[in-house]
């Protein structure tokens, strides 16, 4: 139960597509990609040091 053929996903499709007909897919599609970004950049901030934190803090207060 851990792969998926062609078939499988060609059916998941199929009833995305029903659900939510052709014209909500492309906005589905941004709202999680903007979302995928947002995360990405929160977590390169986490992994900076917390110097450069601070002096990016000031900066975007400027």
């Amino acid at each position: 139960m851990g792969r998926f053929g062609i078939t499988e996903i060609l059916v998941i499709l199929a009833v995305v597509l029903l659900l939510f007909g052709g014209k909500k897919i492309p906005e589905l599609m941004k709202g999680l990609g903007s979302g995928i970004k947002e995360f990405k950049n929160a977590a390169k901030e986490d992994q900076q040091p917390a110097d450069k934190k601070e002096e990016n803090k000031e900066e975007e207060t400027k």
